[in-house]
């Protein structure tokens, strides 16, 4: 399966100081902003989602259709297809995508340690 591009989403108490931790470390703002609750924050091809009040744990995200700069990739697999597989291997999804539509679509899952795992496509 190709998933995609990969980041974190952190759930932070305070953005501004989580960002200015993070710049600290050799990120730079990529997407998002600070009256929107969310920062994506980018080093190399390292991203970091930082969230402020949009959840209450941290999250693995995937999205397939993206490289780490949000390009769109010419040879990814769809989300509904990624679906596909992982109910054929009896992995237990939190919420699904809509089989029948195509485009942006998101999967919710739950690893073995309680991590909760996004994998979320935009195009």
């Amino acid at each position: 399966m190709k998933l995609g591009a990969f980041s974190i989403s952190l759930n932070v108490k305070d953005l501004k100081t989580s960002q200015s931790f993070y710049e600290n470390l050799g990120f730079s703002v990529f997407a998002g902003s600070l009256d929107m609750n969310y920062l994506i924050m980018k080093n190399g091809n390292a991203l970091i989602g930082l969230f402020q009040g949009m959840f209450e744990n941290n999250i693995l995200t995937f999205n397939p259709g993206w490289d780490e700069s949000a390009n769109t990739l010419k040879d990814y697999d769809d989300v509904r297809s990624i679906q596909q597989t992982l109910k054929g291997k009896n992995v237990t999804l939190n919420s699904e995508a809509d089989e029948n539509t195509t485009g942006p679509a998101s999967i919710l899952l739950t690893d073995p340690d309680g991590n909760t795992i996004l994998i979320d496509q935009h195009v």
